[in-house]
């Protein structure tokens, strides 16, 4: 039996006094796109930077493809991974997606994308090229490969930093509010390469404010309401059906 490409189970995120995550359970089979969804400060963006390690979960469990990360207690009681070297090779296949683009300024657009894979993941420079150009040519960005991060707009910037995130030929891709940083002309672009992603059959979790996009693209809706998933399921469902009250008030307030 095949193993779910991601699943977290019993997830808890505190800092300090704060708890911002209270036992979140997610799922995603192969190809799945889930987009989670909340007001501001719901805990949608700490589910992700717990997922890959960005922030240490304080309970529970996150599995690649049936792989457990693998956790420990330090002296201090604080929670920390117990093999770093397994969490550098899970990141690899964990891409992640900022708001912030966080590309390398210095660096050219071709530069960042071969950078991971030929320093990590040892990838002979000359097949590292040939791959950053076809998936600039996938993300339409091909004539911009030697081009700096601050002559393209935010729209080009975030396809570029999509292309650098398939580079490592990640199994699970994470975005974070991946259009929120940009122009209302621009989000159109991003969004056209990441319908196209979902169709190809990538596995996606996408935090996100674009409604049209949770309902039309993803498979499968969370909406998080104080570090709870509190409703989830087919997207047309619940956003034609909702049961959560909360849901159809923060539905209302979007719409």
């Amino acid at each position: 039996m095949n193993k779910p490409a991601l699943e977290v189970t019993g997830l808890y995120k505190h800092f300090g006094s704060l708890e911002v995550l209270k036992g979140i359970d997610v799922t995603a089979e192969q190809g799945d796109v889930i987009s989670i969804i909340g007001a501001s400060g719901s805990g949608k963006s700490t589910l992700l930077r717990c997922i890959n390690l960005l922030e240490i979960p304080s309970a529970g469990d996150v599995r690649l493809h049936g792989e457990l990360i693998e956790m420990r207690t330090a002296k201090n009681g604080e929670r920390q991974p117990a093999n770093m070297r397994q969490v550098e090779r899970i990141r690899s296949r964990l891409a992640m997606v900022f708001q912030g683009f966080n590309l390398w300024s210095h660096m050219t657009i071709l530069e960042n994308i071969i950078e991971v894979p030929i320093q990590v993941l040892k990838v002979p420079k000359k097949q590292a090229i040939a791959q950053a150009e076809a998936l600039l040519h996938k993300v339409g960005l091909y004539e911009k490969r030697d081009a700096y991060p601050n002559h393209l707009s935010g729209g080009q910037q975030q396809r570029a930093a999509i292309a650098r995130a398939l580079a490592v030929e990640p199994q699970v891709m994470l975005f974070d509010e991946p259009t929120s940083a940009l122009d209302p002309e621009l989000v159109g672009e991003v969004l056209a390469v990441m319908r196209s992603l979902a169709e190809e059959g990538r596995t996606m979790l996408v935090v996100t404010h674009e409604m049209s996009f949770a309902r039309e693209v993803s498979n499968k809706l969370l909406f998080l309401h104080q570090g709870r998933v509190e409703e989830q399921g087919d997207p047309k469902r619940v956003f034609a059906n909702p049961t959560s009250e909360r849901f159809k008030q923060f539905i209302s307030s979007v719409y």
